[in-house]
């Protein structure tokens, strides 16, 4: 078996997008990985392996994250990220995938199958957002403010990356130097507080349950039942939601199953994916 790698960088929708591509020379299904906030496609590091040896994936940071564009121009809309992941998608040549949003990526992905229904043929979220509110006005109102992206990194350095990753995973024996080390590299790039102050402004709120009871294309929800970030609640209000949903419960597992449980969540995925 041949898997092809490549990383890199396609300017979409006026930001640079980076992407990893994996092609297995046998593989005829491709599946395109959207992570969580304040993370990156560092998040899937351990499913992709898993994936790579029967699929095609496409594994992307979205901006402000990770090694994508942070400039303060782009629309930091979940419609407008989704619009731009599906954008590179075309214009890599694939027509129709399947897809994983974890978290925050959940409900880009849900954006996606809103959008563009007929490129997609499953989609598989892992404790997705889901139900959020659109940020206050008076908050917008203060991100305005030239120096607004500073209150952002003080709220985001107070807390720190070891506490954030200990409140995302179950079982803190698994954290080690190098784990730590990944989620904390995109932020060594300060221009991403810039960004993500522009992300407070346009977020415009997730998707209603009116929206979501459209969506009828074939979704499974992988959820941690330790979940402290999204709880459980929300995976079941989702799966009753989504018209075509099934919903898996993690014993014993937090938010970031990708890391934690990245067999299990192979096994059900391939399970998945062979439905009729």
């Amino acid at each position: 078996m041949s898997i092809t790698v490549s990383k890199m960088k396609r300017n979409i929708d006026g930001i640079d997008l980076y992407y990893e591509e994996y092609i297995n020379e046998k593989a005829k299904d491709t599946f395109v990985l959207i992570h969580g906030f304040l993370s990156s496609t560092f998040s899937y590091r351990r499913l992709i392996p898993l994936l790579a040896e029967s699929y095609n994936i496409i594994s992307v940071d979205l901006p402000p994250f990770g090694q994508s564009g942070k400039h303060y121009l782009y629309q930091y809309s979940y419609r407008n990220m989704a619009h731009s992941v599906l954008h590179l998608i075309k214009s890599l040549d694939y027509s129709r995938i399947y897809i994983i949003g974890h978290s925050m990526g959940g409900q880009i992905a849900l954006h996606m199958m809103k959008q563009k229904p007929d490129m997609i043929n499953k989609g598989i979220l892992l404790c997705s957002s889901g139900y959020l509110k659109p940020v206050k006005p008076s908050l917008k109102l203060l991100s305005h403010l030239p120096f607004f992206h500073h209150f952002v990194r003080y709220y985001l350095e107070k807390s720190g990356v070891q506490k954030n990753v200990e409140n995302v995973v179950y079982d803190h024996a698994m954290i080690d130097a190098e784990m730590l080390r990944g989620y904390e590299e995109p932020f060594t790039d300060k221009n991403i507080f810039k960004g993500l102050a522009k992300m407070v402004r346009d977020h415009e709120g997730d998707l209603l349950s009116d929206d979501l009871q459209n969506i009828q294309i074939p979704c499974l929800l992988i959820w941690g039942e330790q979940d402290r970030v999204v709880p459980l609640a929300i995976g079941e209000k989702l799966s009753k939601d989504l018209p075509n949903a099934q919903l898996v419960i993690l014993k014993n597992t937090g938010h970031l199953i990708p890391e934690e449980k990245p067999n299990v969540v192979f096994t059900y995925i391939q399970h998945f994916v062979k439905q009729a």
